[in-house]
């Protein structure tokens, strides 16, 4: 993907969702980070199921703690890894009551020094939450960013670093989310729907399927 191709990528994904917005359900600074830590190898379909029932009753590290680690597995069982999950999470409120008063660090080395919070969960909650130009790498951002050209790279920090340095300023902010709900959508690992997909046309992987479809005198299907 040239310039002019990743320009033309994002600004059809905006026209199509000008506001973007995760899909895991929270309504404070927390609530995002316990979700998004939750979320490892688990659908937010799923995580918000188990925060829907937690989160009325525990939405705080304080009252997380109160529950403590047994309590809260309850809660979050049906969840993969739910008790390392639970451990992480208990081990993670502590942090926070500790030494910042029950409240959500807004830096990269704060965030990354949380039990069961990595590169990938500081992004999510830098973006999400703060504001900040991340990008969040996950199973569907290091796909894109291989199969379409945007960002080749052989690891999920190679493809982040590809990312930041090839989206234009102005897709930046919400570039994450276009890309998480694409891949989870349309441009899916096992059976990308590249003959309706809108942005094809930008794409490495959808012009390639263009051109074999031409070849044999294949018209593709219009988005």
């Amino acid at each position: 993907m040239n310039a002019q191709q990743i320009h033309g990528f994002f600004s059809t994904l905006r026209a199509a969702n000008p506001s973007p917005q995760t899909e895991l359900e929270y309504s404070s600074v927390f609530e995002l980070l316990a979700a998004v830590l939750l979320s490892a190898q688990a659908t937010d379909v799923g995580v918000n199921k188990a925060t829907r029932r937690l989160f009325p009753v525990a939405n705080t590290p304080q009252k997380i703690l109160a529950l403590g680690e047994d309590g809260l597995s309850e809660y979050i069982r049906t969840i993969g890894l739910y008790r390392s999950k639970a451990r992480h999470l208990i081990a993670t409120c502590q942090i926070l009551v500790e030494q910042y008063g029950g409240q959500v660090p807004r830096t990269r080395e704060a965030l990354e020094a949380l039990p069961g919070v990595g590169r990938k969960t500081a992004n999510v909650v830098l973006n999400v939450a703060f504001g900040e130009p991340t990008m969040a790498v996950d199973t569907h951002l290091f796909r894109l960013g291989n199969r379409t050209g945007l960002a080749p790279g052989k690891t999920p920090l190679a493809v982040e670093q590809g990312l930041l340095k090839r989206i234009p300023e102005e897709f930046l902010i919400d570039a994450h989310h276009w890309l998480i709900l694409h891949g989870r959508y349309v441009c899916k690992a096992r059976a990308p729907m590249c003959e309706s997909c809108s942005v094809a046309t930008f794409c490495d992987e959808g012009r390639r399927l263009q051109s074999r479809l031409a070849r044999v005198g294949t018209v593709p299907k219009k988005p």
